[in-house]
């Protein structure tokens, strides 16, 4: 979404005929219409914090809640670092180091300080106006209003200034040049890389558990041993030239693979849960077997939904509409407008005597219509186009 690189690139591809990855555009569409969804099933009953939630107590829809923020969170925004990785790297080598540095800065670094001082209070305000029941006026909230510093979602922006920083960095002082060709790793690599994923996750959420959040910045270290190990690899996969070579062969592999890891693996880590009456917390870190389990199929799950995306769709879905090609332009305003659009609706459903699972069916659908068309809308003026 930046530069159109940073957060999911728009310029990111390539059909035969025109040499452009055409695919990665129409991924970016999904990946963003997937963050929306994320967070409405957070508001309405799935495991996970956010501004305002409505959580239901109805199994039959808290399972299926369950598993699809989880298959969500295994590979969603570990995919949206290795994308951005991918065409970090040759958009630092066309403009340079000074050049490339500055429009990171411009296009990650002033959506930053326009969520944390403008949007992010507008956001809490609505909360603490409809839901809470606060009669205030937003300038009477403003006057207690901590803390301001909150980057919210825009947290992976923030990481991903870091990492594009910190990416400068090496390649000033080693020198680093892109090669012209390479291969994809073997079936085995990837299996292997999703393994050391998992390890690695295990030993980092002993000490930060999934949930534990640094403060002010809003990141979870529990998951950030894959966004650093995605960043990187879309560097490598980026000098291998990996988006133009994956096959399809490959994707509809790792897709049966996929399909292994939901219907058969996570029955039975959601049997263990039962069977050995553990709490959602051992799970999420702190030494305990169980989140060892759950890191393992995480990841694994997770590495294996990128390569199947990636490999199915540069086969199947390398041509853009011009529908798709406004989507794709409209989701880095998306990304960073759509609790907006989410806590808005949530206000105008929550008087609504149903169900919270009830609400999601036409908050869902809604969040992700109302959200597009409000980053379509924002990416037509000429200031804000010039940045996001």
């Amino acid at each position: 979404m930046q530069d159109q690189t940073a957060v999911s690139p728009v310029t990111a591809g390539s059909n035969t005929q025109t040499g452009k990855i055409v695919y990665i555009d129409n991924l970016k569409v999904l990946l963003t219409v997937l963050v929306v969804l994320h967070h409405t099933f957070i508001t309405y009953g799935a495991p996970g914090g956010w501004y305002y939630a409505e959580k239901t107590t109805n199994a039959a829809a808290l399972i299926p809640m369950t598993l699809f923020v989880a298959i969500n969170q295994s590979f969603f925004m570990g995919f949206f670092f290795f994308i951005s990785a991918y065409f970090t790297e040759s958009s630092y080598h066309k403009k340079g180091a000074v050049r490339f540095t500055a429009d990171r800065l411009k296009r990650l670094g002033i959506p930053l300080i326009f969520y944390s001082f403008i949007l992010s209070p507008v956001l809490s305000y609505l909360v603490y106006r409809f839901a809470l029941g606060h009669d205030i006026t937003f300038i009477q909230f403003l006057g207690g209003f901590h803390p301001w510093i909150d980057f919210g979602v825009l947290w992976f922006v923030a990481a991903l200034l870091l990492f594009s920083l910190l990416y400068v960095g090496i390649m000033l002082l080693f020198k680093s040049k892109p090669s012209s060709s390479g291969k994809m790793p073997s079936v085995l690599t990837v299996v292997l890389f999703a393994l050391t994923l998992a390890l690695g996750s295990y030993l980092v959420r002993s000490v930060f558990p999934v949930g534990w959040v640094l403060k002010p910045v809003g990141f979870q270290l529990g998951h950030f041993v894959q966004y650093i190990a995605l960043f990187a690899l879309g560097i490598v996969a980026s000098r291998g030239k990996w988006l133009r070579i994956v096959s399809y062969k490959m994707g509809k592999g790792f897709a049966w693979m996929v399909g292994v890891m939901i219907v058969v693996v996570f029955p039975v880590i959601y049997y263990v849960k039962v069977v050995t009456n553990s709490p959602i917390e051992t799970f999420n870190g702190d030494g305990h077997w169980q989140s060892l389990m759950y890191a393992c199929w995480e990841q694994f799950i997770g590495i294996f939904i990128i390569v199947a995306l990636l490999g199915i769709a540069r086969q199947k879905w390398n041509l853009q509409s011009a529908f798709m090609k406004s989507m794709s332009r409209a989701t880095f305003a998306v990304y960073i407008f759509h609790p907006l659009v989410l806590i808005s609706l949530s206000m105008l459903f929550r008087p609504l005597n149903a169900d919270p699972a009830i609400k999601l069916l036409f908050v869902a659908p809604l969040a992700v219509i109302g959200s597009f068309a409000l980053g379509s809308l924002l990416v037509k003026i000429p200031g804000v186009k010039a940045i996001i």
